[in-house]
Parts: C-alpha cells; sequence; structure tokens
C-alpha cells in the first residue's frame, strides 16, 4: 500500500498518522507529515518527518530531513538533517549531513557525516608523457 501526502506550505503538516493509528507499507509524500501512532515499512520524501513522542517506526527511512521524539528502529538516510530529541529513541545507522543529538535520548548505532550531495569526481589529467629511456650514468667532461 502507497500513502501519499499533497503538496502545502513549508511547515504545516499535510499528513497525520495519529496516536492509536496503524500503518504498514511504503510512505511517499511532498510537504511535512507527523507519525504519532505505529508505522512499519519504508519512507520516502525530499521533504520533512516528523516522529512525535510516543511513536513507534520500524523503517527504512530516506528523507530530506527528519525530526525524532518517539521510537525508530531501522536505518536513516537524510539529505539535509536529522534532529532527536527527548525522549527520542533510534536504533539503527544515520547517514546525514547535519546531526542533532538531545540530552536523554538513547541511540544504538553508527553516525556517518557526509556531505549532502557529493560533487562529481573530476576527470584525471591526461597522463605525462613516459620520461625518455635512462641509459645509465653519464661521464662528465673535466
Amino acid at each position: 500500500m502507497v500513502a501519499t501526502a499533497k503538496q502545502a506550505p513549508q511547515g504545516e503538516i499535510t499528513t497525520l498518522l495519529g496516536r492509536g493509528a496503524a500503518f504498514e507499507g511504503k510512505l511517499t509524500f511532498d510537504g511535512t507529515v507527523r507519525i504519532d501512532g505505529r508505522f512499519k515499512g519504508e519512507v520516502f520524501s525530499d521533504d520533512v518527518l516528523v516522529i512525535g513522542e510516543g511513536a513507534h517506526v520500524e523503517a527504512e527511512i530516506d528523507i530530506g530531513e527528519v525530526i525524532i521524539q518517539g521510537t525508530v528502529v531501522g536505518n536513516i538516510k537524510a539529505k539535509r538533517s536529522i534532529e532527536i530529541h527527548a525522549p527520542g529513541r533510534v536504533k539503527g545507522d544515520l547517514h546525514t549531513p547535519s546531526l542533532q543529538i538531545d540530552k536523554g535520548v538513547v541511540f544504538e548505532g553508527r553516525s556517518f557525516m557526509e556531505a549532502a550531495v557529493a560533487a562529481p569526481a573530476a576527470k584525471p589529467a591526461a597522463p605525462p608523457p613516459p620520461a625518455p629511456p635512462k641509459t645509465g650514468p653519464v661521464p662528465v667532461k673535466p
């Protein structure tokens, strides 16, 4: 099952999975989505995901930015930032150029702080011409 949210002004929550609600599947959206219930599956978006206090998310997350106050089990790749606020709990690896973890957070995993978009590797310059063959020592004339 795929859930999709409509475009809305930046910062306004476009979709809410409220307390007591449970969803399993693949979530893709534009705008800001807040999860306060249970979610299991995958999340893909270039926008903002808010995981509220009391939420339980088991997912592989590929997102623009994420703000976590609940529990997340799974790896998170964020293009812009990851913020984990107390009483948040995260078990999984984090990949992001900007990471904020508040006091009181439980984090089990690894964090990787790489650039948001790696510049394409420059083509190597043409190799220098081969050196002339060495013929041995050249005698010095007096």
